[in-house]
């Protein structure tokens, strides 16, 4: 593959997953470490890089086992303003610093069923 991981689509990852020129565990250790190298931008409010690399594992057991969805193991981050179970959501407010909410929106959780794997939180501004 010619072209970087990071500068990959959503499209463009799920065509590198299904025609098995990458892992969903390799995108998502890659992503990680551009988020990490790169944090002082501020662009992420929260990773959770355990879970995250735990669901692409199980994503590539997925697709090893005929699951051919093309969102299988496509690693994402939501914006904050979207409520996630397992992660802190503000909506870039100070005054819902640490709020958990007890259930994933909508999109979250369509997504999470059509196989994505989570990343963290992206910030509002």
């Amino acid at each position: 593959m010619t072209t970087q991981l990071h500068e990959l689509g959503v499209a463009g990852l799920g065509r590198a997953l299904a025609a098995k020129e990458v892992s969903s565990a390799e995108v998502t250790s890659h992503l990680l470490a551009r988020i990490a190298a790169n944090e002082h931008l501020g662009a992420t409010l929260v990773l959770d890089a355990d879970a995250a690399l735990a669901q692409a594992r199980a994503a590539d057991a997925r697709r090893a086992g005929g699951d051919a969805g093309p969102l299988v193991g496509v690693p994402l981050a939501h914006k904050d303003i979207f409520v996630t179970r397992d992660l802190p959501t503000t909506a870039g407010s100070r005054m819902l610093a640490g709020y958990r909410s007890p259930f994933d929106a909508t999109v979250v959780a369509r997504l999470a069923a059509a196989g994505t794997v989570t990343l963290g939180k992206l910030n509002c501004y």
